[in-house]
């Protein structure tokens, strides 16, 4: 089984004892496509290596399987790991290279044949068993790493952000490769990463860290729906959620209003309703939405007419199947919409964004808890 459970995992450094991994609590299934996603310095890759056992745990225990591993060897805990380097020996060639951890076991010649054929028939480098890794491309060197772990045939694939040296269109293209061969293998993989994008394309589920801390696990429709926190709600999502401060009011009508220096918006009555049981009322919170949520659409803003916020052209940027308009509101930070395809707008033009208040996201300002949940 490679089923990975930490309980209470601790790293701490130096004589100060610096939390660079704090009370670590998770378990992963076997089989399962686990992504730690997070800032640099963040404890993700720490984590990883806790698992590896490449580093020393300074509290807590690690199983892989039904054996506490705390004490293993990085050779006796049954992983193979995919690093962001290759790590390939220069002097051997593909076949050389992938077949050398089953030659330091000893294993009979024609099994170590079949197994590494096999590796490079699954991940199509059968072509390039004769070559030296400097006379291969980025992705096909990461290939062979990856076909160097796969002969192993471990309980657990440990991944530190293997597509980071690659370009944009190889990453894409390897990150659909890996997918595929996670869902043909069917091996526990955990996986690094920085990239917020291949975390929620990747990943059944995600770890969000801060900081050495567990901000989320959850899979990423639900990261991105429903974020823990205002942390979390900002990492993930390309272009980033918009955020404003401003104060609860009740209205006339008994629900309530977000109101700012600049503007009045009328919130929905199933958030007015949490929000006044979280007893926020004459409180600032912080609203967060996402671009999709805000429209620039006349047609949209006459059907909520206290929805809307006023700001000016600032920016606009073509992502193909995408145009997203950044508009100056007044606050600290560009806000962004997404925009028809076949809309234009002059430099400082007045535009008024109306929001989608249903799909808003409300978070405490001093905390940055979600309050919807």
């Amino acid at each position: 089984m490679g089923c990975i459970v930490l309980n209470h995992v601790e790293k701490r450094y130096g004589k100060d004892k610096l939390y660079a991994v704090k009370d670590f609590n998770l378990e992963i299934e076997d089989g399962e496509f686990l992504v730690m996603v997070g800032p640099s310095g963040c404890g993700k890759s720490t984590t990883l290596r806790m698992i590896a056992g490449l580093e020393d745990i300074s509290s807590g225990e690690i199983f892989i399987g039904d054996r506490l591993v705390n004490h293993l060897p990085s050779k006796d805990r049954d992983i193979a790991m995919v690093f962001q380097n290759y790590a390939l020996y220069p002097n051997m060639n593909v076949y050389e290279n992938i077949a050398f951890s089953l030659r330091m076991r000893k294993l009979p010649k024609h099994e170590i044949d079949l197994a590494v054929k096999k590796a490079a028939r699954t991940l199509e480098i059968e072509n390039f068993l004769g070559r030296k890794p400097k006379e291969l491309s980025g992705g096909q060197r990461q290939r062979v790493a990856l076909g160097r772990a796969i002969v192993r045939s471990p309980q657990v694939f440990l991944m530190d952000e293997p597509l980071s040296n690659l370009d944009a269109k190889l990453r894409v293209q390897m990150r659909t490769e890996l997918i595929k061969l996670h869902k043909q293998l069917g091996v526990t993989t955990v996986y690094v990463t920085h990239d917020q994008v291949e975390a929620m394309t990747m990943g059944s589920r995600i770890v969000v860290m801060k900081d050495g801390i567990v901000q989320q696990v959850d899979t990423p429709q639900k990261i991105y729906l429903n974020p823990a926190n205002m942390f979390v709600a900002g990492f993930m999502g390309s272009p980033p959620i918009n955020f404003i401060e401003g104060k609860l009011l009740e209205s006339p009508e008994g629900l309530l209003e977000f109101h700012t220096k600049q503007y009045a918006l009328a919130i929905p009555a199933s958030q007015s309703n949490r929000l006044i049981e979280k007893r926020k009322v004459n409180r600032v919170v912080t609203i967060g939405i996402r671009s999709e949520h805000v429209h620039l659409d006349p047609a949209y803003r006459d059907a909520h007419p206290r929805s809307q916020i006023p700001g000016s052209h600032k920016i606009s940027e073509f992502m193909g199947a995408d145009l997203f308009l950044y508009a100056d509101i007044g606050a600290s930070n560009l806000f962004i919409a997404r925009a028809d395809l076949d809309q234009s707008y002059d430099d400082n033009e007045k535009v008024t964004l109306t929001l989608d208040l249903r799909k808003a996201l409300y978070f405490d300002t001093d905390t940055g808890e979600n309050l919807m949940q």
